[in-house]
């Protein structure tokens, strides 16, 4: 199951649940799509991938599998 990570590791920007602007790779590094189609050229910096749409879980679902609480946020430079 996706974690639904909350916000851009990139900019910080919040990336509710149900946003449309989340994007994510194999390993659910979760950017915002200004970062994607910006400075990461759509390659995850995290692991050399690419990036697709996150899935938009069902609000019905929230309550037995909430979206994660806990943010990343990459090191400048890094």
């Amino acid at each position: 199951m996706l974690e639904l990570r909350p916000n851009c590791e990139g900019c910080d920007r919040d990336l509710p649940f149900d946003s449309p602007d989340a994007r994510i790779c194999t390993f659910e590094c979760t950017f915002c799509a200004d970062c994607v189609a910006g400075p990461l050229k759509d390659v995850c910096p995290n692991c050399g991938g690419n990036f697709v749409p996150r899935p938009i879980r069902p609000a019905a679902a929230l309550a037995r599998f909430p979206a994660s609480t806990r943010r990343i946020t990459r090191a400048a430079g890094s």
